[in-house]
């Protein structure tokens, strides 16, 4: 292999492994290998205005495609300002190799403006933080993280990338990451020992997470849940990984109280546990979350979120989808006739309630808005009748989703993602990645009004790159979630209800969203009667680039 500097090596590899985009902001101590870009017309840069938004169109990117997607930072700063959107990917598994730069292994010493430890400063976020300390292990070091990042458990890593180290010569070769096979199955004996724990179960449930997404192991855990007649409830749960309209479908447990998840799994007297672990709300219970004596089986490829909080039974590291399918086998071969039938006759009676339950539901939001002349349950059921088979929803619409999700359910595997992680913003960028990935479908990224400002300036890269996927701002003026939240925390710590802190509300002064939308390159809508909506709709669907839509969702006065 003849020689060339590293910097042009580095891009090279990415080449090598089919990467398409580089999402990122440049800097100073990164300009040698941006420079080189020129020379590389099959990686594309997609320009950003800030750091959170190139990692949370990376995100969304990832998580559509299931494949590393590239991040440039740009040294100590640049690194710090995507650390909150680092977090949600770590959170959320997506595979991301985030590159970046230093201005050298030589200033080291000096204390330098912008040096910081980036290798410390990504090691809470990342799943693997290194530094490249020599150019002819710079390509080892990027497979390595590409490895790293697309082997299950799914995570971000960081690589710093030192300017002199890039600068100086290579011979290493570009060649294609090696990932493992991670189909792995069951020991027979552990599989019938599963098998033998969960059968007699009465009132089983399985919690399952986005370990099924990656696995893609949708129509496994639908068959499983079938067959033992269980309860599906998410937890830690982003994508589709059982439609909402699967008879099984139970809901989501509590991500915020673990007192919440615990009137669910307490009544279980089986448990099966996969692709995530229990359980991942912000106030989690500490005990008590399964019954005395209740049997919990927990598989999944990644081995610290077996048994990491609770003690189970059995643990299994194992491949999901053929891990499920295997143990319906052998569920199904211990049951009886009477067990079968008892199964389908509990999965038949909580499928009716639950189907009653959601229209009770929709009737509720309905006259809700109509009560006040709001259009987001008008908007969501005119969007759901006009969109395509192939559309990607990308929700990270928070308090309103209930409310828009009803007639917008996610049911595709990889045709819905929502926000996880805590970290406002990923709903803009998000979907920007997702219609990347997407190129030909139709992409509607909802955010709120709060978390849609933290990555407004996302808008501006869709119009220079014209990804034309649409967006809708789900406005309530102010940050409805402490609201909701307060609420409980005051039942909680016996505080008698009163006005709400002011700092929650955003009504003063009031954002024009249209003209901001519109100032960034994006055309833009605002919905605020019932009557507005299908000329909205239609709109926004027939323009061939971005748009947005804000759309009141809540007519406000202060206080209670």
């Amino acid at each position: 292999m003849d020689s060339r500097p590293a910097r042009a090596a580095f891009l090279e590899q990415l080449v090598a492994e089919g990467v398409p985009y580089m999402f990122g902001n440049p800097g100073t101590v990164e300009q040698g290998f941006l420079d080189e870009l020129r020379h590389f017309p099959a990686l594309e840069y997609v320009l950003t205005l800030q750091e959170s938004v190139a990692v949370g169109m990376a995100d969304g990117y990832a998580r559509a495609t299931r494949r590393p997607a590239v991040v440039q930072l740009h040294s100590g700063v640049g690194l710090g300002n995507g650390i909150g959107m680092l977090y949600q990917a770590k959170r959320g598994h997506a595979p991301l190799v985030v590159v970046t730069g230093e201005a050298g292994l030589r200033y080291e010493a000096m204390e330098a403006q912008m040096a910081a430890d980036l290798v410390a400063m990504a090691e809470p976020v990342t799943k693997w933080a290194t530094r490249v300390v020599d150019p002819d292990s710079t390509l080892r070091v990027l497979r390595r993280a590409f490895k790293v990042a697309g082997t299950p458990p799914y995570g971000p890593v960081l690589v710093v990338l030192p300017a002199d180290v890039l600068d100086r010569p290579t011979s290493e070769e570009a060649v294609p990451v090696t990932y493992p096979d991670t189909a792995s199955a069951p020991d027979p004996r552990s599989l019938e020992r599963a098998a033998e724990l969960l059968a007699d179960a009465r009132r089983p449930i399985v919690i399952a997470g986005d370990g099924i997404h990656f696995a893609g192991a949708q129509e496994e855990l639908g068959r499983l849940a079938s067959v033992w007649g269980a309860e599906v409830w998410g937890a830690d749960w982003a994508e589709a990984n059982l439609s909402v309209r699967h008879p099984a479908y139970a809901g989501q447990l509590g991500h915020m109280f673990g007192e919440s998840s615990r009137r669910v799994t307490g009544a279980a007297d089986a448990v099966l546990l996969c692709g995530t672990y229990a359980l991942p709300e912000v106030f989690p219970a500490l005990y008590g979350v399964f019954g005395e004596g209740v049997p919990v089986v927990h598989i999944d490829l990644d081995t610290d979120a077996i048994a990491k909080n609770f003690p189970v039974d059995l643990g299994l590291v194992a491949d999901p989808k053929r891990s499920l399918a295997l143990l319906a086998d052998a569920i199904g071969a211990r049951m009886s006739r009477e067990e079968r039938t008892a199964a389908e006759d509990r999965l038949r009676r909580g499928a009716a309630e639950r189907a009653e339950a959601r229209t009770a539901a929709a009737r509720a939001a309905r006259e809700r808005a109509d009560a006040q002349e709001l259009p987001h349950v008008a908007f969501a059921e005119e969007l759901a009748a006009r969109l395509p088979d192939d559309v990607v929803l990308f929700d990270e619409s928070l308090t309103a989703s209930p409310d828009l999700f009803g007639p917008l359910p996610a049911a595709e595997p990889g045709r819905w993602h929502q926000t996880r992680g805590g970290s406002l913003g990923v709903g803009i960028p998000g979907a920007l990645g997702a219609q990347l990935a997407h190129p030909d479908s139709t992409v509607v990224g909802f955010t709120g009004d709060g978390g849609s400002l933290y990555t407004f300036q996302a808008l501006w890269t869709a119009a220079r790159h014209d990804i034309g996927a649409k967006f809708v701002i789900c406005n309530n003026s102010s940050y409805k979630l402490l609201e909701l939240n307060i609420d409980q925390y005051w039942g909680a710590q016996g505080i008698p209800a009163h006005e709400y802190p002011e700092i929650f509300d955003l009504s003063r002064p009031a954002i024009d969203f249209v003209a901001l939308s519109r100032s960034l390159g994006v055309p833009a809508l605002r919905v605020e009667k019932p009557g507005q909506v299908p000329a909205a709709v239609a709109e926004a669907l027939a323009h061939r680039g971005p748009f947005l839509i804000d759309l009141v969702t809540e007519r406000r006065g202060r206080g209670r």
